[in-house]
């Protein structure tokens, strides 16, 4: 969970920091308060994608980090951390994010610099962010599959099937690819063969592209840079009255008057020691200037080398390999050879390999079989208690006569052989179905008219998804919408309850959700200085009752503080 979190000009946050809770956590305010803002830099934290208008105006650089402590049964975090050798010395990780004004990004978890990519995919094992448009996810059956599995405690299950899937997929090509002509099997290899020798005589180096480009703009400025070397020198050390000799008579003046006066002996140390240091640096500056040469056949060498990488990358690494950083050119063009070196040989030896292959898709294929099926019959049995789960909370958040159904299919190919259709994640289809009222039909969720329903259907699928996933942060951005009264009541209620065993983030605009929370933060945008900046203060006992008050009717008058105080007493955690 997030301990701690510090936000730096950031949208038009300027400076801010916060210590929070486990349990429920809510953020209210006024509309255009900045409360979206907040959910942004939480979002940019997790790992979100984001540009550089999310610099505050005025400012070279965005940041946001935190303080987050990792549950010890939370093993997907710990083997992630594990893989990659970031040490959590017993305590919260620290993980910091900023972009700068060029659109560059740096992300650290500890001391470790991690890409966008890891940073989602780390995060997403300890948060979860239900923002106003994340209906639309729920609303497409792809997802449906996904909460199921989660539910039903199979992600590492389908992540294995989905291994096996692969290995047996790249069999089939290599199998495919040996049965092809002969002909067509050694184009391949030449090709192949040509790729390989070209990337291996071209003796790519990982990082030479940035050294390269850092030594051609050096050469191409030479001009430049030897007319400001020139000037630098000029001043420092060059000239009657440099730094260096200004120095040097101020030292021998105050050596002359410390003799006189001890008073002046620490000023005479100090002159000392710049002496020493402006002396230290000319030399080390007059050795850089003698040893700057213009070579102009050293800068056609560099353009020469960077053409060719260049060329490398556009024939070898505009596909990139499977897990190399789009920012690794070099490795992506290593990679494309191992990759061509290890087909070159399999293809090669493909006559005598081919029955050995043919040997190893049937098993896998029987594999995949055994595999699929043992992921549906736990599907199926795991849907049955999804949708009793769901419908019963339903039922407590003001659909009475509301079924949902969680269900299970297998893909079937069209046509008269019906034989299954496997995936990298089995052979079913799951999608969720609601009947919202006494007599309708169960029909895909995309067919409810209610948004304030669709919320009622993701919170009670939340709701079931807590007690079963190492998830440790739910954020919730105005799940609330489209409902009140006593569903409200019924909301606040099961927010509260998640709160239990879960850390949450809620923004909400409604007080008797609100007056549910362990920590109430109030976000407001103020004005100093001809500057807008939003901030956020957590609420003491009477700026929480004065805050209810608000929501509720928009003022502090007597009779909206009189109904935060029953709100208060009556449902408070705190």
């Amino acid at each position: 969970m997030i301990e701690e979190l510090t936000v730096k000009n950031f949208a038009l946050i300027d400076s801010l920091s916060l210590s929070f809770q486990g349990a429920f956590n809510v953020l209210t305010g006024e509309t255009g308060a900045g409360k979206s803002i907040i959910v942004g830099a939480l979002s940019f934290l997790l790992g979100g994608k984001a540009d550089t208008d999310v610099i505050r105006t005025g400012s070279e650089e965005a940041s946001v980090s935190a303080l987050v402590s990792v549950d010890s049964g939370n093993t997907e975090a710990a083997g992630w951390l594990k893989s990659r050798d970031i040490e959590t010395e017993d305590g919260p990780l620290i993980i910091r994010r900023n972009i700068k004004s060029s659109g560059r990004n740096s992300i650290f978890i500890q001391s470790t610099p991690v890409t966008r990519t890891d940073l989602a995919e780390f995060m997403s094992f300890l948060f979860d962010l239900h923002g106003q448009h994340s209906h639309e996810s729920l609303l497409k059956k792809e997802t449906h599959r996904r909460y199921l599995d989660r539910f039903a405690s199979l992600d590492e299950e389908v992540r294995d099937f989905g291994r096996v899937f692969t290995g047996l997929t790249e069999k089939k090509r290599i199998l495919e690819a040996s049965l092809s002509s002969e002909k067509e099997r050694e184009n391949r290899i030449e090709m192949l063969s040509f790729a390989a020798e070209e990337i291996g005589k071209a003796a790519v180096k990982p990082g030479e592209i940035a050294e390269l480009e850092t030594e051609a703009r050096r050469l191409g400025d030479f001009e430049k840079l030897a007319g400001f070397v020139n000037s630098g020198a000029a001043v420092l050390f060059d000239e009657e009255l440099s730094v260096l000799a200004l120095v040097r008579k101020a030292r021998n003046a105050l050596d002359n008057a410390s003799a006189i006066d001890e008073d002046l002996q620490g000023i005479q140390k100090r002159i000392e020691a710049l002496y020493y240091e402006a002396e230290d640096i000319a030399a080390e500056f007059r050795s850089y200037r003698d040893g700057l040469r213009y070579d102009p056949k050293r800068l056609e060498e560099v353009e020469e080398r960077l053409a060719l990488l260049f060329r490398l990358k556009k024939k070898y690494a505009q596909g990139n390999a499977a897990g190399i950083s789009s920012d690794s050119t070099e490795e992506a063009i290593l990679a494309y050879r191992e990759d061509a070196l290890a087909e070159i040989e399999e293809l090669s030896n493909a006559a005598e390999n081919r029955d050995k292959l043919k040997a190893e898709i049937s098993l896998l294929e029987k594999d995949i079989v055994s595999r699929a099926a043992a992921l549906g019959s736990k599907r199926s049995a795991a849907a049955v208690s999804l949708s009793e789960g769901i419908t019963a909370i339903l039922k407590r958040l003001g659909m009475p006569n509301a079924r949902f159904s969680a269900t299970v299919q297998k893909r079937r190919r069209e046509g008269d052989s019906g034989g299954l259709v496997y995936g990298p994640w089995g052979a079913d289809e799951v999608e969720f179905l609601i009947s919202a009222n006494a007599g309708e039909p169960l029909k895909d969720l995309s067919r409810i008219a209610s948004g304030g329903e669709l919320s009622r259907v993701m919170l009670a699928i939340k709701t079931v998804l807590a007690a079963s996933d190492n998830l440790e942060t739910l954020v919730f951005d105005e799940i609330d919408t489209g409902i009140g009264g006593e569903v409200a009541l019924a909301v606040g209620e099961y927010m509260a309850k998640i709160g239990e065993i879960k850390q949450i983030f809620c923004v909400t605009h409604l007080a008797s959700i609100a007056v549910r929370a362990d920590n109430h933060l109030k976000v407001e945008k103020k004005t100093e200085g001809g500057r807008t900046f939003t901030g956020v203060s957590e609420l003491g006992k009477e700026e929480r009752r004065v805050e209810i008050a608000r929501m509720l009717a928009g003022d502090a008058g007597e009779a909206a503080l009189a109904h935060a105080d029953d709100l208060i007493l009556k449902y408070s955690q705190s």
